[in-house]
C-alpha cells in the first residue's frame, strides 16, 4: 500500500467484518518527539488469543474468499521500516485495537495520503456504522463524530450528496488547520 490512508480503509473494512457497529480511527502527530500513532479500534466480535497473535502472518486470515492475509502485516512492515511497531489487542467479544507507530522523520515515511476520501468511503460505504476520526498535531485536535452528525441531521441520510460534500471538506479544513496551528515559527 502507497500510503497510510490505504491501511486505515484496509484495518477498518476488518472492523467492518467483525460486525463493528462503532469504529474510531485516531492518528496523531507528536512533533517533538518525532512520532505518529495509528490507531484503529472496533467493538466488532474481536479475536482469540491465538488468531491475536497469528494475526500479522501474511498467510493467516479468517477471510474465506482468499489465502492470505496481507493488510495487518503490510502495516507493520511499514511501521518497522520507519523503525516503528504494531501492536494488536482484541479479545473474544471485546473488539480489537490495532496501534502502530511511526518516526516521522524516517526517509522510509509513508504520506498520510487522502485520509479525508479514505473517511468519506467507510461513510458512504457503510453508513449504518458510526466512526470518530481523531487527528491531533501536538495539542491541536480535529474531531469528527457521525454519531453526532447522524443526530444532527434530524433523519437526512448521512449519503445524501451535500452531507458528504460539506463532509469532505471539513475534513480537509480541519487538516489544514492543524498543520497551520502546528508550523515551526521563525524566529526574528
Amino acid at each position: 500500500m502507497q500510503d497510510l490512508s490505504l491501511h486505515i480503509l484496509d484495518i477498518a473494512e476488518n472492523s467492518i467484518e467483525a460486525k463493528a457497529k462503532r469504529i474510531e480511527i485516531r492518528l496523531e502527530e507528536n512533533r517533538r518527539q518525532d512520532l505518529l500513532v495509528l490507531e484503529v479500534a472496533d467493538d466488532g466480535k474481536g479475536m482469540d488469543e491465538q488468531m491475536r497473535r497469528q494475526a500479522l502472518d501474511p498467510f493467516v486470515t479468517t477471510r474465506k474468499t482468499r489465502r492470505v492475509g496481507l493488510g495487518l502485516s503490510l502495516l507493520a512492515e511499514a511501521a518497522r521500516a520507519v523503525n516503528g511497531q504494531v501492536d494488536i489487542q482484541s479479545g473474544e467479544g471485546k473488539g480489537t485495537r490495532v496501534r502502530a507507530t511511526f518516526h516521522l522523520s524516517h526517509v522510509d515515511m509513508k504520506p498520510l495520503g487522502d485520509i479525508a476520501q479514505t473517511i468519506i468511503t467507510l461513510i458512504m460505504g457503510h453508513p449504518e456504522i458510526d466512526i470518530l476520526y481523531t487527528y491531533k498535531i501536538n495539542t491541536s485536535e480535529y474531531r469528527l463524530d457521525t454519531q453526532e452528525i447522524k443526530a444532527q441531521l434530524d433523519g437526512i441520510s448521512i449519503q445524501t450528496p451535500a452531507v458528504i460534500t460539506i463532509l469532505k471538506k471539513d475534513i480537509n479544513e480541519g487538516l489544514d488547520q492543524l498543520r497551520r496551528q502546528n508550523e515551526p515559527r521563525e524566529s526574528l
